[in-house]
């Protein structure tokens, strides 16, 4: 198996409740059943005050890389990153469990 871990920091200025941020978070919450390749999906929003966090979190898995590929490659998950494009960046990490 095969965890993806996301994290997303919103640009400065740009608040979750700005029209693109809610598009972007519905688009990836919705892929969970979109994507018959994710095995787990959890989302959701930074609760910490810490500076150092990020704001927004996606924490996946998959079987293996053939899966990993699909699911990036997917035409929903494509059209989300599209979205949050606009508006955050982000980190990621892949690693094996």
């Amino acid at each position: 198996m095969i965890r993806h871990l996301v994290l997303f920091k919103l640009n400065e200025g740009v608040g979750r409740d700005d029209p693109r941020v809610v598009a972007g978070e519905a688009a990836f919450r919705a892929l969970g059943d979109q994507i018959e390749d994710l095995r787990s999906w959890e989302l959701g929003w930074n609760i910490s005050e810490r500076p150092i966090a990020y704001d927004f979190a996606i924490n996946s898995a998959v079987e293996d890389a053939d899966a990993l590929k699909r699911y990036l490659e997917h035409p929903a998950h494509q059209a989300g990153v599209a979205l949050w494009r606009e508006f955050a960046t982000w980190v990621i990490a892949d690693y094996t469990f």
